[in-house]
């Protein structure tokens, strides 16, 4: 018997949506700020998975510059039909107060590894869209719709209109399908087809550890749409001592034998409930009773451990835990924020085997910062570089960061002190709260600076060497919890997260004179 073993997308992956194309599976997950947009992960299995690619490579396809942290990408759709792989995504320009500016789109391509078209504008009244191949061909698109008013909810049910793939956009009348269950906040639907019914599968209950996943059905597209007689199918709400918590916002899919299976979001908190790896995708098991989707383990509780199909194992090479620089381009698991890496900050041929980072804007900057950082994916990791950089001044950095978002992330770095010349730094941001834990040390005259993290759940440890694995303790043991939604979310004062804590690297230069600094290699090594 073989095994899918949750969560199958470690590290921050939410609202999967996935797929089956012939003997391919994948999962399309959102990236919020984070660019380029909407991970891609491909599988022959189920079991194994790698990411394959990012689909919102250009600016033309995808402009998130000033969008605010948790904005962005929301919640994707990935379908095919006819040859052609279609991608749904929400933009989100702001969500502050009553008032949510979303901007749903769509792209496409012959070739999911390759480049997709510019997009199609489809609508701004609500987010997380999707679009549904109904078998007499015509296309539909469904989405939740905010109603600024909150007459007893801003979530006010999903609406459903024809999309016409020939004049390229919406057509027809709009409806109102589905209000949502008892548990409310009904967002993130997907639309199915079998033996008859039109199954509609939403995310309810909100985001964090009330999440579930809800299935409804109906004869015609339009509705009325009657709700599952055990709903929810899928959640981990009101019980604590399940690994994996926040269950919702599934998406279906048959196997090529037949078989069903449900992805959904999750999150593994620490002792604190904090979940510094961000929601992450699992998959569940999934039967048919009486004409209504069911998980095999005859509870609606998610498993670490499920039944695999029946088909070819097929393990995909693993990515290196150090990266030289050496390749032409940069590993497909860093990302930047907002906007793309391009050579005018982002350079390896400036100099043979070294990244240079040319230094812009602050950690704090929704605009265009010199960062680039990948997912923490295990709650124990270590992670270390070497940085070549001679500031001139206190307003020009460069270092190894753990972020989180603009407000939040730890960040040892190197700059200038009036007092100590070239010196290390380590800067603490929790909530807009800035402080220095520790002094400044002096390392003038020294070329090459090693700098090091290591986390260990909860407890994060920074560390310098002037000489190579000569390390020594920078600052106290500091608390990598805060790196996660609830942190951020916490009262009195909250605000907005969905995303999860990332570890690399960054130059500033709030001069302006573009400062650099080159980076010899970046290590990420797994511990658990």
């Amino acid at each position: 018997m073989k095994y899918i073993e949750n969560p199958v997308l470690k590290g921050f992956n939410p609202d999967p949506s996935i797929l089956r194309v012939g003997d391919d599976f994948y999962i399309a997950t959102s990236t919020f700020e984070w660019f380029p947009g909407v991970q891609i992960h491909h599988s022959k299995d189920l079991i194994h998975w790698h990411l394959l690619t990012r689909p919102l490579k250009r600016l033309s396809q995808l402009d998130m510059t000033g969008d605010p942290d948790s904005g962005g990408i929301w919640a994707p759709c990935l379908s095919y039909s006819d040859g052609t792989f279609y991608l749904i995504y929400t933009d989100v320009k702001s969500y502050d107060g009553i008032f949510k500016d979303t901007h749903n789109y769509l792209v496409t391509t012959n070739n999911i590894e390759g480049e997709w078209s510019d997009p199609i504008y489809l609508n701004s009244s609500g987010f997380d869209p999707s679009l549904f191949h109904d078998t007499d061909g015509r296309k539909w698109l469904v989405n939740m719709v905010w109603d600024h008013r909150n007459r007893g909810t801003f979530f006010a049910g999903i609406l459903l209109q024809e999309y016409d793939p020939v004049n390229k956009k919406l057509i027809g009348p709009i409806y109102n399908i589905f209000k949502g269950s008892s548990l409310g906040i009904t967002e993130g639907p997907h639309l199915y087809k079998k033996d008859g019914y039109y199954y509609l599968v939403v995310a309810e209950g909100g985001t964090s550890y009330e999440h579930a996943v809800t299935v409804a059905r109906s004869k015609n597209i339009t509705g009325p749409y009657e709700i599952h007689p055990h709903n929810p199918i899928v959640t981990s709400k009101g019980d604590d001592s399940l690994p994996l918590q926040k269950a919702g916002h599934g998406s279906l899919l048959e196997t090529q034998d037949g078989e069903w299976y449900i992805a959904h979001l999750c999150a593994r908190p620490l002792s604190n409930k904090r979940c510094p790896l961000g929601r992450e995708t699992a998959i569940q098991k999934i039967i048919w009773k009486d004409g209504w989707p069911y998980l095999e383990n005859g509870t609606n509780r998610p498993e670490l451990k499920v039944k695999a199909p029946n088909l070819p194992e097929v393990i995909f090479p693993k990515t290196p835990e150090k990266i030289d620089f050496d390749e032409e381009k940069l590993d497909i698991n860093f990302q930047s924020l907002r906007v793309p890496i391009t050579e005018d900050w982002c350079t390896l041929k400036e100099r043979k085997s070294y990244l240079r980072l040319y230094g812009r804007e602050s950690l704090s900057s929704k605009h265009r910062q010199s960062l680039i950082a990948r997912r923490q994916q295990s709650f124990c990791y270590i992670a270390e570089t070497c940085v070549e950089f001679e500031p001139e001044n206190f307003q020009q950095m460069a270092g190894l960061v753990c972020y989180y978002n603009t407000s939040n992330f730890y960040y040892l770095y190197i700059s200038f002190e009036e007092e100590k010349g070239k010196s290390l730094l380590l800067l603490s941001a929790q909530n807009w709260k800035f402080s220095y834990p520790g002094e400044p040390i002096s390392v003038k005259g020294a070329k090459r600076i090693y700098l090091k993290v290591e986390v260990e759940y909860e407890k994060m440890q920074f560390y310098y060497a002037v000489e190579e694995n000569n390390w020594h303790k920078i600052g106290p043991i500091l608390d990598a919890s805060t790196l996660s939604d609830e942190f951020v979310t916490q009262y009195p004062d909250p605000g907005w997260g969905f995303t999860g804590a990332f570890v690399g690297l960054c130059c500033q230069d709030l001069s302006g004179q573009r400062k650099y600094a080159d980076f010899d290699y970046f290590i990420y090594r797994e511990k658990n």
